[in-house]
């Protein structure tokens, strides 16, 4: 009986032993892993950091190399604040897709100590390009009535809007002098619609009639000077360059069909609009200098004339920015004139259009009563719009029905494809602004960003799972 006692207590006793032994063990385990989480989580911040300093190093500062798809492993220690090391990551870096500015980081945390503890996250980070705006203005601005913006409206000055916004309208002021009319100072963003918002210092109304996703001032300005240092990245790398006209400029066609032509254009036609405005360019293009010369697009899809340039035409299954830019780059002025439609065929973000000009991007006089413009349009220091021009201009063209663009447009002047005398004088009716979201984190080819890279998504990462 003693024996058989005996027995029992150390089985059951070797049984409590190894209970405590495993959860002794299973508690060590589980705090591993946790810790490697958090070093998991410390490796992907630093590599946004790393980024923030290099934004095109996706070889964590090693001899740049092919990557297929991700770059790595690269291995780094990680101390306590101590400086006694707790454990490491591993990264591995997948570059972002051409014409896309989103990074995918993997980083691996464990503790070398403690087999099984590794645990993996993936984290992607985009920098945002200049097109995350329907329409971005450097300068006063005024939407008037007819104007309809599916998309984020901001003003480094003030904005008066009396169309219907469909996303949050923001503006760097929190009060201004509204150059249209004469006052007091007026809220940053405010409405003329019926009943006119109150002024500063009052409670600020919701008017959702206007300001249908909300309105938001003061806000951080956005940075436009940082686009002239773009504008010598964008001649670098170009897949084509096309050289001064020694004339007025280009006309450049895309045909759909992966090509351009483009031609001389040796003279075009003004009109004297008033008093105000004296003669202004009208954008119609009257007589050509050689034949059309034809191209394939670039793989990398950029295209830099070093002049001024007339464009339209259609896109498919492309991604091209092209940009109008003279010598000296910071001090050229440039202009892009669109009169016919410029379009995608897709519209599901395989059709991509940047255009970039150093002065204007001009609607002209002979324009379609019915135009589209499909694409992301920066005027660098100058303004995204149509000129005033009277009836005396064109009796039948100086008033157009409805413009509609699809995609992104961002002006240092004031914006603007309409004028109001009390009245609709002259341009476009209705103006339809479509914001295209597929332009955020996958702009036109070396589009300019704008900020740091910022997060976009976090998930774990089981062994032998795909991200």
């Amino acid at each position: 009986m003693t024996m058989i006692f005996v027995t029992v207590f150390v089985v059951i006793a070797a049984g409590i032993l190894s209970l405590v032994t495993y959860q002794q063990r299973l508690e060590r385990l589980k705090k591993a892993q946790a810790a490697a989480l958090h070093i998991a989580e410390a490796g992907a911040n630093y590599y946004r950091w790393h980024l923030a300093h290099d934004p095109t190093d996706y070889y964590d500062g090693n001899t740049p190399t092919a990557c297929d798809p991700t770059c790595g492993p690269y291995v780094h220690t990680y101390s306590d604040p101590n400086n006694d090391i707790v454990g490491e990551f591993i990264l591995e870096i997948t570059p972002p897709t051409s014409g896309s500015t989103i990074v995918t980081i993997k980083s691996t945390g464990h503790i070398p100590e403690v087999p099984g503890s590794a645990r993996s996250i993936a984290v992607r980070y985009g920098a945002q390009s200049w097109a995350k705006f329907a329409v971005a203005v450097n300068n006063d601005v005024r939407f008037g009535e007819g104007t309809v913006i599916n998309g984020p409206v901001h003003s480094n000055g003030g904005v008066r809007f009396d169309g219907v916004a469909n996303n949050v309208v923001t503006s760097a002021k929190a009060d201004y002098n509204d150059p249209d009319h004469s006052g007091g100072n007026e809220f940053g963003v405010h409405t003329h619609v019926d009943p006119t918002d109150p002024l500063p210092p009052a409670s600020v109304p919701v008017r959702a009639d206007v300001f249908a996703g909300g309105r938001e001032f003061p806000v951080a300005p956005v940075d436009f000077n940082g686009i002239t240092l773009d504008l010598a990245v964008l001649e670098d790398v170009a897949g084509l360059v096309i050289s001064k006209s020694n004339q007025q400029g280009w006309h450049v066609q895309f045909l759909g069909n992966g090509q351009i032509q483009y031609r001389k254009v040796k003279t075009t036609t003004s009109c004297y609009s008033s008093s105000q405005f004296g003669w202004e360019g009208t954008g119609l293009i009257t007589s050509y200098v050689g034949n059309w010369t034809t191209a394939s697009i670039p793989s990398n899809g950029v295209i830099f004339v070093k002049d001024n340039v007339w464009v339209d035409g259609t896109i498919n299954a492309q991604s091209v920015t092209l940009v109008a830019a003279e010598d000296p780059l910071a001090s050229g002025d440039a202009n892009i004139w669109i009169n016919n439609d410029l379009t995608y065929t897709n519209y599901d973000g395989s059709d991509i259009i940047g255009l970039i000009a150093q002065n204007d991007i001009s609607v002209g006089l002979y324009s379609e009563d019915d135009l589209r413009i499909d694409g992301a349009l920066i005027a660098q220091k100058g303004k995204i719009g149509r000129k005033y021009y009277a009836s005396s201009c064109s009796s039948s063209d100086y008033i157009r029905d409805t413009i509609t663009t699809f995609g992104s447009l961002v002006s240092y002047e004031r914006y603007g494809f309409a004028w109001d005398c009390g009245y609709h004088c002259s341009g476009y009716i209705n103006r339809n602004l479509q914001f295209d979201n597929n332009l955020i984190y996958n702009p036109p080819p070396s589009f300019p960003t704008t900020g740091d890279f910022e997060f976009i998504s976090w998930e774990e990462v089981l062994p032998g799972e795909s991200y």
